[in-house]
């Protein structure tokens, strides 16, 4: 048995057998089961504490007689477990599904055993043990608070190093196979592997505050770009490419047919890696992003349309002449429902990157259905196709139970469907209710938590149709178990031909750069690109001379389209030029977006508004917040729609948040926005109340927050806090640590001493209640709720840089809307303010 990566390659024509790791893919897949329900498991949790506050931790109250709480409910809130779910089922679930299916079929498609055994060992292992760790310290309030981007930076390096080595490791396989050309299959692990390095890299850098607490590089708008640069497409290189790959070998191998068109294959995968990654800015429509990023993200999102359907009917086309395995076959109906999926998901997701239809679902419950039929739909299916289809191969035996595999398909079917119905009703219909003015026109008819109430009973169907498509993880997951009881395992052995090393990866660097389709694409991008950022006329000249390319492009190609053709081949025969090209087109589109809002994001280049810095006590604050996963139901941006300036107040202009690191705009609203909460809810007293029982505004799903009043603020680390906040650019004046100390302190006692004043409820940490006034000020100044409540009154708090423009005169006889106004409801511009007089 081989296992190095220095085995000398025989002469042509030269045959030997070789045996495959299956090992590692066998620990994969036993992974992928575990962690999928584990993650599944915290879903529905999260989903059921949703429509009932009690499971975020105060049913412990009851079984333990009050003596759980202190200690415990703090782990099981909303806010911290929402974090470990995504996580889970993104990067444990799925990850290692991914792993187990990129290591079964490299091996066979290059006829080669892995790169090394050791490194697969590894990358195994060393996964698991970053899940673990992800496991323990979300729960416990450590994180950056950034969706899909939690990981404190420690975890962060080891998935680093851990990618590193799994890229080696699958890299060496390709520099050592028997198989001249590259398979489609291929092609997506390439391009998951480069693009996945660059997005978490370049998204998590940080500077350490200590070893469980980061700030990142990057704040306010610029933050929040890259922040969905990466968020997007780590759904677009993680949750889609991989799988795509997996599509593209297992599906065919399932239904006994070669792929539809390779011709096809090839549009699908590089429109794909080169459009996805422009797409990210449509998470943030209608916010304080600059108008052409959100028309960019908008632009390129509605282009993914195309080569997303052309890959689900590639997929869906292949099963021609096998339908009929679709009436007996569990693992064909898992892989047609899961290719169906994807096509639904990929045609509602640029759907909702238009800025119309934006206005209504984002930040609502239609977005997380978008999410999870996707996640539950297009990864959850092909998972289970890909077990079932494995299961048998690896233990040499049947399948345990067809029937049951057939009963975890309907039950995951019917799971999905529920799921996702519920969230487009709750979503539509909260928006909608969200958005409607009274009867005089002037004020909007419902309270937040009205919409909360109307939509309970879908966030209860939502529930309920997650625990189906659990039940349908434990039904897989029993069925493998027997399957392997009932069979042994072994490694696949086979007989290859050995190839020369001159047969692959012979082409030359200028061979791959000189030629009419780099050309094309290269002159095509480039008046594409500047159209977009040269003033008018000659931007239209930009887009005129693009089309040119594009026309003298399919020219060239119908003049000599085999020189085309065989360049491609080539191309494919030769693993480093290829992962070269997908690196290029990758970079293009991120440094496009990334690179001008450095400049955007400073003090002084923003509008007419520029952020008040924190005090060291608001800045404790706001770590306490981002350390409760508050961003995970409120947002902090008030978007530039009527409605939500009509709710919270003037909408939210990008230099308000430039030196939030990280940013705290959020995407979901199951709680109102607090972007301008300081000014909205000026009184301490009513946030300390809201905070010890949220059930003071009746219909709240809100978990209580106890420990806050007994858990003590680390004024300590304050010092080391500001240091960094300057380092990653924040003006904070010259300070000693004494000094932020002592402001932190003394901010806290006038809070404290105002509340006492206001006569709130104290209880000390025994139980008991201060026997004075000195004793009750010198506990609570200390408490981590001083803090918070000092952040929350902080929100919304700006400096104007510009003069306050002339109100229009309206007459009284005869009154008309300002064009301003005309336009903000239109979206023609960005809106302004809207004030008006009346002549006397």
């Amino acid at each position: 048995m081989e296992t190095a990566a220095t085995v000398h390659q025989p002469a042509r024509g030269h045959t030997r057998t070789i045996e495959f790791d299956d090992r590692i893919v066998k620990a994969f897949m036993i992974a992928s089961i575990f962690w999928g329900i584990i993650g599944m498991t915290v879903g529905a949790l999260v989903a059921f504490q949703l429509n009932f506050w009690q499971m975020n931790g105060k049913f412990l109250e009851t079984l333990t007689g009050g003596k759980f709480v202190a200690d415990g409910v703090e782990f099981l809130t909303f806010g911290r477990l929402r974090p470990l779910h995504t996580n889970a089922v993104i990067f444990a679930f799925v990850g290692n599904m991914m792993f187990a299916g990129v290591y079964y079929s490299t091996q066979r498609l290059c006829k080669a055993r892995m790169f090394s055994d050791l490194l697969s060992k590894i990358h195994f292992w060393g996964w698991q043990l970053i899940i673990v760790s992800a496991a323990v310290t979300l729960p416990a309030g450590l994180t950056r608070g950034q969706e899909y981007a939690e990981l404190i930076w420690p975890i962060n390096i080891a998935v680093a190093l851990i990618w590193v080595v799994f890229a080696i490791n699958f890299f060496g396989t390709l520099h050592k196979r028997n198989e001249p050309s590259l398979y489609v299959a291929l092609w997506f692990y390439i391009s998951t592997l480069i693009t996945i390095a660059i997005l978490y890299i370049v998204n998590h850098l940080s500077v350490p505050t200590s070893l469980t607490h980061s700030y990142t590089i990057f704040g306010g708008v610029q933050n929040g770009l890259v922040q969905w640069w990466y968020g997007h497409n780590a759904v677009a290189f993680f949750l889609t490419t991989p799988i795509l790959g997996i599509m593209y070998y297992f599906l065919p191998k399932a239904a006994g047919r070669p792929v539809y068109s390779y011709r096809l294959s090839i549009v699908h995968f590089w429109s794909l890696v080169f459009l996805y990654i422009w797409a990210g800015p449509h998470h943030l429509l209608n916010t304080a992003l600059p108008k052409w990023l959100q028309l960019l993200g908008m632009f390129f999102s509605l282009m993914l349309w195309a080569p997303s359907w052309g890959g689900m009917l590639n997929g869906l086309l292949t099963l021609r002449g096998a339908w009929d395995k679709l009436r007996t076959d569990p693992v064909i109906k898992f892989f047609v429902a899961a290719v169906t999926f994807y096509g639904m998901s990929t045609f509602e997701g640029p759907l909702l990157s238009i800025r119309a239809v934006n206005a209504l679902s984002h930040n609502t419950d239609w977005t997380i259905g978008h999410v999870h039929s996707g996640a539950l739909g297009w990864n959850g299916f092909m998972a289970a196709g890909m077990f079932y289809w494995l299961a048998p191969r690896l233990w040499r035996t049947k399948l345990w139970s067809t029937s049951l595999a057939n009963y975890h398909f309907w039950i995951g079917l019917t799971g999905i469907l529920i799921y996702v119905a519920a969230m487009w009703f709750s979503g539509i219909m909260q928006q909608l209710m969200l958005n409607t003015p009274d009867e005089s026109g002037t004020a909007l008819k419902y309270e937040f938590i009205e919409t909360v109430d109307k939509i309970a009973p879908f966030m209860l169907f939502r529930a309920i149709g997650g625990t189906l498509y659990l039940v349908g993880m434990f039904l897989m997951a029993f069925n493998i178990w027997k399957t392997a009881k009932s069979g042994s395992f072994a490694n696949e052995s086979r007989e290859i031909a050995v190839i020369e090393r001159e047969a692959k990866d012979g082409m030359r660097w200028g061979e791959v750069f000189r030629n009419d389709p780099i050309a094309y694409t290269f002159w095509g991008l480039l008046f594409g690109i500047l159209w977009f950022f040269l003033p008018p006329y000659a931007d239209l000249m930009c887009l005129i001379l693009c089309g040119v390319m594009a026309v003298l492009a399919v020219r060239a190609f119908r003049r000599s389209s085999k020189s085309w053709s065989q360049w491609y081949d080539r191309l494919s025969e030769n693993y480093m030029p290829f992962t070269v090209l997908v690196l290029v087109a990758v970079v293009i589109g991120g440094a496009i977006q990334i690179i001008p809002t450095i400049t955007v994001n400073s003090a002084e280049n923003v509008e007419d508004r520029r952020q008040v810095l924190y005090t060291p006590l608001e800045l404790a604050g706001r770590d306490i917040y981002v350390s409760e996963g508050c961003y995970n139901c409120h947002t902090q941006m008030v978007r530039t729609l009527v409605p939500d300036v009509m709710r919270y107040g003037d909408y939210s202009r990008l230099g308000e948040s430039i030196y939030d690191h990280p940013y705290q705009w959020g995407s979901k609203r199951t709680g109102p926005d607090l972007a301008r909460e300081g000014k909205n809810r000026p009184d301490a007293k009513w946030h300390y109340e809201h905070m010890m029982n949220p059930r003071m505004n009746p219909g709240s799903r809100m978990p209580a927050y106890p420990w806050l009043f007994s858990k003590k603020t680390n004024v300590d680390a304050l010092p080391g806090k500001i240091a960094v906040q300057r380092t990653v650019g924040v003006p904070y004046e010259p300070m000693t640590p004494d000094e932020i100390i002592d402001s932190a302190k003394k901010q806290a006692q006038d809070l404290a001493k105002g509340l006492v004043d206001q006569g709130v409820n104290i209880t000390l940490e025994d139980g008991s209640e201060p026997k004075n006034k000195e004793e009750a000020l010198g506990y609570l100044a200390e408490r981590q709720i001083i803090a918070l409540i000092a952040y929350l009154k902080k929100l919304g708090t700006y400096e104007d840089l510009a003069p306050k423009p002339t109100p229009p005169t309206i007459n009284p006889i005869q009154p008309k809307i300002p064009d301003d106004f005309r336009k903000y409801t239109r979206g023609d511009e960005e809106p302004r303010p809207v004030t008006a007089t009346v002549e006397p």
